[in-house]
């Protein structure tokens, strides 16, 4: 997976492609697999990293989405159900079960949450993650040490899945890429090449040096996900938007507001939402808002008020009240959903994708979640050969492992989540005994794993590594800007980049982190930081 390369290999526009896909998030990445695995020539090109934006800031589920079953959208939960059984088995080291509790405060919540779940885990079948069942008082406790014990009586334990989002979507990125895909990031879609009324391509940008140049390809897939109307206005200007964009935030508290492996799910806040507080690489996450209505942004912010109910709704179920000083990190991610009216209550809104095919053959993808990316992916790759009038070709991806499947516990313990990747990133350790020590004592990222992101993750920039490579920022974000200019120079090294580069680096990076602290730039004006990053050469 080497940026030059495919950088090269686009502008010399010696070839059409069959698939052309605009968007590295989890729609478009789960397209460019689908495509090049049924053998078309594929490419995808994403304007800023892989995942960058909404596919990197989920709430870590893979999951069928026990709010749709509550809106009666059945048919979704259980096609989730079933993605979710296929992500697990064939990415087993990203994908694990975790154990949910639902704690009961009036008699009526055992039975009632009980019964729903029972219906979800028959929903799921022979894909069930475990058995649900109804807790005492005493085991509830065992489960959430730290839950809010007045007025308790018991809980619900049920099985969802947990993964690494970014850490997916370089996994994906890899897999089409050994199935014959051209897959570059930093490349923005800036106009699209047309002949005849009919899509035939896009002009595109090379964010790194500003050099312009023309993609042919047959087919061209919108999977921009809140930006999907930017593209669509490069083809009909006047066309009505198609999403209405969401805005959900975490927190990112220390492990001690709950320590062990169980999560906590409250199934109903103020807002209609799900409130989850999830252990994740040995912090806990805790979210989400639903805010609508907000701009399209690749730099959302959270509001004052989001991060309020949140820690609101925190100290109502932890026995530890959380406050602002005790939040490691704070990210916002945008939704794509699918307009239905006005789309004012997107709380209500469905999670399920839409394809629109446009008069002109541009096709968009919108809408979905993580959990049923694939299922999005062989749909639109379905439509693509209908538009291109290209023979129908089964998708194997329901059955193929994804870059990285393993054992889910590799020997390499320190880098499990690389998967097959991690016996060459101890290698590095052994070659070069300088790439085993920590970056910062209070991350576990190692100078290999960042040496390993730019010679075959195809990582650029110091957010690439700490961002989404690793998730060093949103677990602990002054941490991650302390260990930026080691990150800089390790990467400087592998890039071939000067001095000035790493100081401009470390610097945008700052910008950057503070956005992601509560206390340094969550609640004041939105810096530029985001926007110089796209400026990092």
């Amino acid at each position: 997976m080497q940026r030059d390369l495919a950088v090269s290999r686009l502008r010399a526009g010696s070839e059409t492609f069959d698939v052309l896909v605009v968007g590295g998030g989890a729609s478009g990445l789960g397209a460019a697999v689908d495509a090049a695995a049924r053998g078309y020539r594929t490419a995808l090109i994403e304007q800023g990293d892989f995942a960058q934006g909404t596919s990197s800031r989920s709430t870590k589920l893979v999951h069928g989405g026990v709010r749709y079953m509550a809106q009666g959208d059945i048919g979704l939960v259980m096609s989730a159900l079933k993605e979710r059984g296929r992500l697990r088995k064939n990415a087993p080291h990203l994908v694990h079960a975790t154990p949910f509790v639902i704690p009961n405060y009036s008699w009526w919540e055992g039975p009632y949450y009980a019964f729903g779940m029972t219906l979800y885990d028959r929903l799921a079948g022979s894909w069930s993650f475990g058995r649900s069942r109804r807790l005492s008082r005493d085991e509830t406790c065992e489960h959430l040490p730290t839950v809010e014990t007045d007025r308790l009586t018991g809980g619900v334990l049920y099985y969802d899945g947990q993964f690494d989002d970014s850490r997916l979507a370089i996994n994906l990125a890899q897999t089409a890429v050994e199935r014959g895909a051209t897959v570059a990031n930093y490349v923005a879609c800036v106009g699209l090449r047309k002949e005849g009324g009919r899509v035939t391509g896009v002009l595109a940008r090379d964010v790194e040096t500003g050099a312009e140049f023309e993609i042919k390809a047959k087919i061209v897939i919108n999977a921009t996900g809140v930006f999907v109307d930017d593209v669509r206005r490069f083809d009909e200007p006047a066309g009505a938007p198609l999403v209405a964009v969401s805005q959900g935030v975490h927190l990112v508290l220390p492990k001690e507001f709950l320590p062990g492996t169980s999560a906590l799910m409250i199934p109903k806040t103020a807002d209609g939402r799900v409130l989850f507080a999830i252990p994740w690489h040995d912090k806990l996450v805790v979210g989400t808002t639903d805010t609508p209505n907000v701009p399209a942004s690749l730099a959302p912010r959270p509001l004052p008020a989001e991060v309020d109910f949140i820690l609101d709704h925190a100290r109502k179920y932890l026995v530890r009240d959380p406050g602002e000083g005790d939040v490691l990190s704070v990210f916002a991610g945008l939704r794509p959903l699918v307009k239905k009216g006005d789309g004012g209550n997107t709380a209500a809104l469905s999670r399920d994708h839409t394809i629109l095919v446009s008069a002109s053959g541009l096709i968009t993808l919108t809408g979905g979640k993580w959990t049923t990316y694939r299922k999005m992916a062989e749909d639109v790759i379905d439509h693509a050969e209908k538009v291109g009038a290209m023979a129908h070709r089964a998708s194997p991806t329901a059955e193929m492992p994804i870059h990285g499947a393993t054992a889910p516990k590799p020997a390499t313990a320190d880098f499990a989540l690389y998967g097959s990747d991690a016996a060459g990133i101890a290698a590095l350790t052994r070659t070069d005994a300088t790439l085993s020590a920590r970056v910062h004592p209070a991350l576990s990222i190692r100078p290999a794993e960042v040496v390993w992101h730019a010679r075959e993750e195809m990582a650029r920039t110091v957010e690439d590594v700490l961002a989404r490579r690793t998730r060093s920022l949103v677990l602990d974000a002054r941490s991650s800007m302390a260990a930026a200019p080691t990150v800089a120079r390790l990467l400087a090294r592998e890039l071939g980049r000067d001095a000035a580069w790493i100081d401009r680096q470390v610097a945008v990076f700052a910008g950057v982190a503070r956005q992601w602290m509560l206390r340094d730039g969550a609640r004041g004006p939105v810096s530029a930081g985001r926007e110089a990053m796209l400026q990092h050469t």
